[in-house]
């Protein structure tokens, strides 16, 4: 399965879900440009608010991070484990997107 054919299916699902109803532009043709299908795809997720999955992780990567910056030490543990879930998370779908894109 390529990125494009998930990138496709976030689509679907954000479109199911009414997120795509109150677009500007909504019914009428995209604009004819260079980009690709990946990059126009990318761009109507932006606009509706549907994040990948990887840019949902490095945020909260980031938010845990900052979390983690204002504990004492003694609270830290919970907290480190969070932030290695979230980290390996991440990998795994950075993994999944490489062999998506390589098939």
């Amino acid at each position: 399965m390529r990125f494009s054919n998930l990138a496709e299916r976030q689509i679907l699902k954000a479109q199911a879900e009414g997120k795509l109803d109150s677009l500007k532009g909504a019914g009428k043709p995209l604009a004819s440009t260079d980009a690709s299908t990946d990059a126009v795809g990318f761009r109507i997720m932006a606009e509706a608010g549907a994040l990948p999955r990887e840019i949902q992780l490095r945020k909260a990567i980031e938010e845990q991070t900052r979390i983690l910056q204002g504990l004492a030490s003694e609270a830290r543990a919970p907290e480190q484990a969070k932030l290695a879930d979230l980290q390996l998370r991440l990998a795994i779908e950075q993994e999944a997107r490489r062999r998506f894109q390589g098939s």
